[in-house]
């Protein structure tokens, strides 16, 4: 079979062709100033290829898996990944695929409203904060089209300073090639980072916790996100184009029974509620194999080694206590393509040198954030849930957001380029 159709929902829908792909990508590699393989085609990959490609570099992009997979999850990006979305020319599509979140409603550990904020006006000297499926954003990404050798794994990667030779493993066996750079963006559990130095032992941050992904039917509320921090049970509801993403969450222990016995739970503890909350705990618990989200990160130590580089979650990965790991991914990509485009071969290193030292402890204390964050909500205590609650009654999101703030604040910068 050369080539079939597939629907994702929500939104994608996607070409599979066969390891022929592959062929047809390395056909046109040396035509590329600079031979550059990008390895996987999630949010971080594929804005890394189509960056390259808006540059005139045009890179090799694998995944070890299909489009068929699933879509996942819903995110909420900041401004900060405007300038990507800006380069690739993806404006429209990006604000077609996805809706505003203006406001955000905290809920008490039993259901009460604590408090409700403006991100619109929190925001509106950077940009909008915007909601959409993980499958709409990729389909923004790729805008204009996206070659992707799907079911395409690297077996091997070994370095020298004459370039990266990697072998390939595919459904038609394998394949070699060289290539000057390799960005390894496979994820936050990736099988390729195994390869290079800086990605032998990640430092794993294990909360316990874990949660299934639904998604409720839109409401009369479409640009609102709620959250309910419990005393061992979290519910998150953030709005997409055309649907609720919702999610609930709590001590992975607590939900071997699946998804309705903890609904069930969670009703229980509950002595008010929202009618977002309603609906979000209907939907989850009508739905059918959600997806299962386990709340760990990963850091390594070193993203650049000489001609690779880790990308997104492969470098580090985030929890979603802050909102911001998917934003940080575009964003980073945005910063290294920007610092490959104009190098030679020869000057790969250096420029990778730059960026890693630009970028890792911008997106490192955006993920210190997300920890510190998830050591508040990632508990089981009613004393603390009242202490919280508390708390949240005169905490402004303004100043729960004092650290993206700053992100915003001080916007990435691309390092200079050097001599090669």
């Amino acid at each position: 079979m050369d080539q079939s159709v597939h629907r994702v929902w929500p939104y994608r829908e996607v070409e599979v062709f066969t390891s022929r792909e592959l062929e047809k990508q390395l056909a046109v590699l040396s035509e590329s100033e600079l031979r550059v393989l990008v390895v996987g085609a999630g949010i971080a990959g594929t804005t890394a290829a189509q960056l390259l490609r808006s540059s005139g570099i045009r890179p090799v992009l694998v995944d070890g898996t299909g489009p068929d997979a699933n879509a996942g999850y819903m995110i909420a990006l900041m401004p900060m990944v405007d300038a990507a979305i800006k380069q690739l020319g993806a404006r429209g599509a990006y604000q077609d695929g996805s809706t505003r979140m203006d406001r955000y409603r905290v809920l008490s550990h039993r259901g009460t409203a604590l408090r409700q904020d403006s991100l619109a006006a929190l925001l509106a000297e950077y940009g909008q904060y915007r909601g959409l499926s993980r499958a709409a954003l990729l389909d923004a990404l790729s805008v204009g089209g996206c070659d992707v050798a799907w079911h395409t794994r690297v077996s091997s990667l070994a370095e020298s300073g004459a370039g990266v030779a990697v072998t390939f493993e595919t459904p038609d066996g394998g394949r070699a090639a060289d290539f000057d750079v390799v960005i390894i963006a496979d994820g936050i559990h990736s099988a390729t980072r195994r390869f290079v130095p800086g990605g032998r032992s990640p430092q794993t941050t294990v909360t316990g916790w874990g949660g299934w992904v639904s998604w409720a039917p839109a409401d009369a509320e479409p640009d609102l996100g709620e959250e309910l921090w419990g005393d061992g049970f979290f519910v998150g509801s953030y709005p997409v184009k055309g649907a609720v993403g919702a999610f609930i969450g709590g001590p992975r222990a607590d939900l071997a029974d699946g998804p309705s016995a903890f609904v069930d739970r969670i009703r229980n503890a509950l002595t008010a509620s929202t009618p977002r909350l309603r609906r979000v705990l209907e939907a989850m618990d009508a739905a059918e194999d959600p997806f299962f989200w386990v709340l760990d990160d990963v850091r390594t130590d070193r993203w650049a080694t000489g001609r690779t580089v880790l990308l997104g979650d492969a470098a580090a990965g985030f929890l979603p206590t802050a909102g911001i790991g998917a934003g940080m991914a575009i964003e980073s990509a945005w910063v290294l393509c920007n610092t490959l485009t104009g190098a030679a071969p020869g000057g790969v290193a250096e420029r990778l040198a730059r960026y890693e030292a630009a970028q890792k402890p911008r997106v490192e204390a955006a993920q210190s954030n997300s920890r510190q964050l998830a050591r508040l909500m990632f508990r089981r205590s009613t004393l603390l849930a009242h202490v919280r609650n508390t708390a949240m009654r005169f905490v402004s999101v303004d100043v729960a957001l004092a650290p993206i703030r700053k992100l915003l604040d001080e916007p990435a910068v691309i390092p200079s380029a050097g001599v090669d």
